[in-house]
């Protein structure tokens, strides 16, 4: 039986030894759980997304030596204490009525260490280590390792394991000439630079016997030069379905692939059409992945007969009910992933725990929770944005009576601004949950309401969620004809001439910029144009998928200058996993970038700056318009005046800290603030 909504993402897999319930995976990701050896916690994620209604779960990548952890002190499967801790896990999700494997990854010349090895001895350009060269005995070992970390996992009561041969990890530095210049049986033809990947599937079905899982995720698409063919993709594949893999799963791009691949800038399910491709090459069942984040584009891509099965990691941190809300007829309860890699990937990047900008219990889910209230609250809180609105969500499902005041028309804030940037069309869609939700939990609503202290009195809770109004530079000239602010530009759509001077490169500068140098479609909601700013191409007309021609971007609509006082590379503060793709975009479209400036005046002709503490160089922006995103300071005036009265308050959100726009900080900090309630 299916659901009448979504009849193919529902349906169930028949793997022949086991039936999965549905066609949804969750995919890999690296969360720093398994690292802090808190196994309850890592056990009680997975099991509230075995809960959540996912066919089958693939943990993080797991080490199956030393040499092969991303970083020193990865987490790996080597011996029987790591076999015992996953346990705890694997007896979890089973006891959830969910199935899991254990990803094994190997890292190859990636590896973050001194100790890593690779097919050849060529350093990549994200780690600082040079790989030693395996020989003989070394990739034998490799291999032995890989096999007995995949039968320890079975071991460890792991339903399968995903063998990680894409992404550029160790398996996929064998298959292309880019990173393998072996002349020995490991290297030279393709039969043979394949020979590892397919030995090591070979090598673990017969480990593990018949009734086991094997994926094997598979580079369809490097989008690097010298990449696989697409005759190479088709021949691995069907090298790997021959030696036993029951899945494969689809990667895209290799972690040095200067194209974005999984950012909110890229088009959803970007990348389906590249696993369309191998559907009919193979008789086993193909996932698909990558910028997949609804019901309604899995639906799509099933009945399209793109994939037999969708892979979608970071919707199920958003939300790990997303398909137990979707089987239930509840798509719009599912709290949406935006792709910001905010607090994910730029998390794991950062060597921190991995959490979620829309859900701050992603994985803090045996430390945060949202408790029915033992003594019922009235909560009052001033402002609609991210952080009153993530308060009042939280607050009203602990059963809190919540009123929202907002002078604004509508809810949402400053999301209402960031939507309009082409590449974040993904917030439409958060601000769209915020509704729906604020309505279903009875929350009252009171827009265009300026409200004052005296409004205030008798609440048991009050919460200034006021965010922030835009720094004064005091900049001479800045009240002329030629001059707005982002508020201006984003929200109330302000004339701005074909010459613009931007000044303040931080994330709204850059979003501003983004902004004026489109007009008509955004790329993001153009696969066609999205593929052909970037250089996309087809695999089977070029090696890797890299167009012939190159990127091909656009003309921007504006001649755009950026600016800014710190001496230093604009966006160095942008995000970890997406600041290059920002300034890359920008780059693009021709933006010039101009960082150590003094701000002089604006006249009619321009913006006047100097550089350095002397002054002495001078120049002058020529241009129609100034736009002004020089920061943020902190809207606290009501919480000023309700503390004058000695009524408490609790300040959140950019009211608190006026950083740059935080929305993950807002959300978190409105979060717990009602989990205490």
């Amino acid at each position: 039986m299916t659901h009448a909504t979504y009849p193919h993402m529902l349906k169930p897999l028949d793997l022949g030894f086991t039936t999965l319930p549905n066609r949804v995976l969750m995919g890999s990701m690296h969360t720093g759980l398994e690292e802090t050896g808190d196994w309850n916690r890592v056990a009680e994620y997975y099991a509230e997304r075995a809960r959540g209604g996912v066919a089958l779960m693939v943990t993080g990548g797991i080490a199956p030596n030393e040499e092969g952890g991303v970083l020193p002190g990865a987490s790996g499967m080597q011996n029987d204490e790591d076999i015992t801790n996953h346990k705890v896990v694997t007896d979890r999700v089973h006891n959830a009525g969910g199935k899991i494997a254990m990803q094994i990854l190997h890292a190859g010349r990636y590896a973050y260490s001194p100790k890593c090895v690779a097919p050849s001895p060529l350093k990549s350009p994200i780690s600082p280590f040079l790989p030693s060269e395996l020989n003989a005995e070394g990739i034998e070992k490799q291999i032995s390792d890989i096999v007995a970390c995949a039968k320890k996992a079975q071991q460890a009561g792991y339903d399968g394991v995903e063998i990680m041969g894409s992404e550029g990890y160790f398996l996929n530095q064998f298959l292309v000439t880019h990173t393998n210049k072996r002349t020995d049986e490991w290297g030279g033809s393709y039969e043979n630079r394949m020979r590892m990947p397919v030995e090591v599937v070979r090598r673990t079905r017969d480990a593990v016997g018949l009734n086991f899982i094997i994926i094997y995720r598979l580079s369809m698409i490097d989008l690097v030069p010298n990449g696989s063919t697409w005759k190479e993709v088709v021949q691995l594949a069907k090298a790997v379905e021959a030696a036993g893999a029951t899945l494969i799963n689809t990667g895209i791009g290799w972690h040095e692939a200067r194209i974005p691949t999984i950012a909110t800038s890229v088009p959803r399910a970007a990348f389906s059409w590249v696993t369309a491709k191998l559907m009919s090459e193979v008789r086993i069942p193909i996932i698909t992945s990558n910028r997949i984040n609804t019901p309604e584009v899995a639906e799509e891509l099933l009945s399209n007969g793109h994939a037999d099965m969708v892979s979608m990691a970071r919707p199920f941190l958003a939300d790990a009910n997303f398909v137990k809300k979707a089987k239930e007829g509840k798509s719009q309860q599912i709290a949406p992933c935006i792709a910001c890699n905010q607090a994910c990937l730029d998390h794991t990047f950062s060597m921190k725990l991995t959490s979620c900008l829309v859900n701050p219990r992603a994985c803090s889910e045996t430390k945060l929770n949202y408790s029915p209230a033992i003594q019922i609250k009235s909560v009052a809180i001033v402002g609609a944005g991210p952080a009153g609105l993530s308060t009042a969500l939280v607050a009203a499902k602990r059963g809190h009576t919540v009123t929202i005041f907002d002078g604004a028309s509508q809810i949402g804030g400053q999301l209402n601004m960031a939507k309009q940037v082409p590449g974040k069309e993904e917030f439409f869609g958060l601000v769209e949950y915020y509704r729906n939700e604020v309505a279903r939990l009875g929350i009252n609503l009171e827009l265009n309401k300026f409200v004052s202290s005296n409004d205030l009195s008798g609440y048991d809770e009050v919460v200034i969620a006021t965010g922030v109004t835009p720094r004064n530079p005091q900049i001479e000239g800045q009240d002329g004809p030629n001059v707005v602010d982002y508020i201006d530009v984003l929200r109330d759509k302000a004339t701005v001439g074909k010459r613009v001077a931007v000044i303040g490169a931080g994330g709204i500068g850059f979003d501003v910029s983004e902004f004026l140098v489109h007009e008509g479609e955004s790329p993001t909601e153009n696969l066609e144009l999205w593929k052909r700013e970037w250089g996309v191409g087809d695999p089977s007309l070029t090696r890797g998928g890299l167009a012939a021609s190159g990127a091909q971007p656009e003309a921007p609509v504006r001649q755009v200058t950026l600016l800014q006082r710190k001496a230093q590379k604009l966006g160095k503060g942008l995000g970890k996993t997406t600041g290059w793709i920002h300034r890359s975009s920008l780059a693009m479209k021709n933006v010039e970038m101009v960082a150590g400036v003094n701000y002089e005046k604006i006249s009619s002709a321009g913006l006047h700056v100097s550089f350095g503490e002397a002054r002495e160089k001078m120049r002058l922006i020529e241009c129609d318009t100034v736009v002004l995103c020089a920061g943020q300071i902190s809207n606290r005036s009501l919480a000023d005046d309700l503390e004058a009265k000695g009524i408490h308050c609790h300040v959140i959100g950019g009211a608190n800290i006026a950083a740059e726009l935080d929305a993950k900080r807002a959300i978190d900090q409105g979060s717990r603030l009602a989990a205490g309630f």
